[in-house]
C-alpha cells in the first residue's frame, strides 16, 4: 500500500486525503488544528462553490451538507453610478441584473466542512497529525512517504516554492479584504423567491459581494468587501472588534451601495469570529518544491496558484486541483512520483486554472470598453446575464466572448442582432 502525506487541512488537502483513502491509500494528514478548533475558530474565507466543484465532492459522497446549505440559483452584477454615493440615500445603478445558473452554487463554511471532513477522515482510519509543520519536519518526514502534498497556502512551507514571474503580473496585494458572516439579512427585492450572489461593483474604489451561506449556527450570508489599497474601502486594517468591523461594513455600504444596505439594517454577526480582514498578492508558483536532503514535494492549490478572490474561485480551484491530482496519483500506480511527474500533475491541473488566473487578473483592472458593453448588455438580454453568470463555473469559456474586443462585438451582435 503507497504512503502519501499531506500537509494542510483545507479544501484541497482534505478532498484529496479522502479520495486517497477511498481508494486504499495509507494517507497521513497534517493540521496545525483539531476539528474542534476549527468549528470553533474564525471564519476562513467566503467560498462559493459552484456546480463542477460541489461535483466533485458528490463523486466521493462527502457532500454532507448539500442539503442544509441554501441553493444559489442566481448571480447578479449591479454597477454603482458614476457619483450616485454622493447623494445621501442615492440609489442610482448604471447596471443591474441578475443571471441563472445551469446548476446551483452553495457556501458551506470552512468552519463547518473542515472540521467534519476531519473528523470524518479519522473514523475511517486516516493518521491524523496535529502539528505545525515546518521544512525542517517534512525534511524528517519525506522519506518515510511516497509522496508528500504541501496544502497549506500560508506560513513558512510556501517559501519552497518559487514564484513564477511569467504568470504573475502582480507582485503586491491589488485589493484589501474584509469579511462579515451576518444572520438577519433580507432578500433582493428584484428576486425574493430565489438565491444569488450578488457581485456590487464601485467603479475605482472596490466591489462588495454579498453571498448566501450554510455556517455553524444555520443560515448566514457572507458580506464581502474588496478595496482598492488606499482607497475609501481600505478601512479594516486596525479593526479589532468584531463589532466594529460590522459596523464599518454597514456604513460603507450605506455610503457606495445603499440598495445593499436596505436590506442589511437588521443584520447582526453570525458569531464573535465570523469577521476576517487581510490582503495578499496574487501569485502563481512552481509546483515542485525541493527539501534541504534533496527531496521532492508536490504543491497544491493555493499553495502554487494563489488568485484574488475578487472572481470567488478559490475553493473551486481547491476542489478542481484535488480532483485532478486524486486522478493523478491512481493513473500513475506504483511508479515513482518524481520531478517529472510532479510537474505534469500540475501542468494538469493548470489546463483549468490558467483560465482562472487569467480572467481574475483581468478583473483587477479597469475594465476595457468592450467588457463594460457586455456587462450592459446582461441588463438587456438574459442570455447574456446567464452566460456570464455560468462562466463562473467554467471560467474558460471567458475566451470565446470576453477578453478580445473583436469577439466580444461579434458576440453581442449575435445576440442582440
Amino acid at each position: 500500500m503507497r504512503k502519501i502525506l499531506i500537509v494542510g487541512a483545507g479544501q484541497s488537502g482534505l478532498q484529496l486525503a479522502l479520495g486517497l483513502q477511498s481508494q486504499g491509500y495509507e494517507v497521513t494528514l497534517m493540521s496545525n488544528r483539531t476539528a474542534d478548533e476549527i468549528r470553533s475558530g474564525r471564519v476562513m474565507s467566503t467560498q462559493c462553490m459552484f456546480d463542477t466543484a460541489l461535483q466533485h465532492e458528490r463523486d466521493l459522497q462527502i457532500n454532507f451538507w448539500e442539503s442544509q446549505a441554501p441553493r444559489i440559483e442566481g448571480l447578479g452584477v449591479s454597477v454603482a453610478a458614476p457619483g450616485s454615493h454622493a447623494e445621501p440615500g442615492g440609489t442610482a445603478r448604471a447596471i443591474d441584473w441578475v443571471g441563472r445558473l445551469d446548476g446551483y452554487a452553495q457556501s458551506v463554511d470552512q468552519r463547518v466542512k473542515m472540521a467534519g471532513w476531519m473528523e470524518t477522515f479519522a473514523q475511517r482510519g486516516g493518521q491524523l497529525v496535529i502539528h505545525g509543520a515546518a521544512v525542517s519536519d517534512l525534511d524528517f518526514f519525506a522519506g518515510r512517504y511516497d509522496l508528500t502534498l504541501v496544502a497549506a497556502g500560508k506560513g513558512e512551507l510556501v517559501s519552497m516554492f518559487g514564484r513564477d514571474a511569467a504568470r504573475s503580473p502582480y507582485d503586491a496585494p491589488q485589493r484589501s479584504l474584509a469579511v462579515a458572516y451576518v444572520h438577519g439579512l433580507g432578500p433582493r427585492p428584484e428576486h425574493p423567491d430565489f438565491d444569488a450572489v450578488r457581485c456590487n461593483l464601485v467603479p475605482g474604489i472596490g466591489e462588495l459581494f454579498v453571498m448566501p451561506a450554510l455556517t455553524t449556527s444555520g443560515r448566514a450570508d457572507i458580506l464581502f468587501w474588496e478595496g482598492v489599497p488606499g482607497g475609501p474601502l481600505d478601512a479594516f486594517q486596525d479593526i479589532r472588534d468584531p463589532n466594529e468591523h460590522l459596523a464599518t461594513t454597514l456604513e460603507l455600504m450605506e455610503t457606495f451601495l445603499p440598495w445593499e444596505y436596505a436590506r442589511a439594517t437588521k443584520v447582526e454577526l453570525t458569531d464573535a469570529h465570523g469577521t476576517l480582514a487581510g490582503r495578499y498578492a496574487p501569485t502563481v508558483r512552481k509546483p515542485v518544491g525541493r527539501l534541504p536532503s534533496g527531496g521532492l514535494v508536490l504543491g497544491v492549490a493555493d499553495v502554487v496558484v494563489a488568485n484574488d478572490p475578487i472572481t470567488g474561485q478559490g475553493s473551486n480551484s481547491a476542489s478542481k486541483c484535488a480532483a485532478a491530482y486524486l486522478a493523478s496519483i491512481v493513473e500513475h500506480g506504483d511508479r515513482p512520483f518524481d520531478g517529472d511527474w510532479m510537474q505534469a500533475t500540475f501542468d494538469r491541473y493548470w489546463t483549468t486554472a490558467q483560465h482562472v488566473t487569467k480572467w481574475t487578473n483581468a478583473m483587477l483592472a479597469p475594465p476595457p470598453e468592450h467588457v463594460l458593453n457586455i456587462i450592459g448588455a446582461g441588463g438587456q438580454v438574459q442570455s447574456i446575464a446567464d452566460r456570464f453568470a455560468n462562466a463562473f463555473d467554467d471560467p474558460s469559456d471567458f475566451e470565446n466572448f470576453f477578453y478580445d474586443p473583436d469577439k466580444a462585438n461579434a458576440y453581442l451582435a449575435s445576440v442582440t442582432g
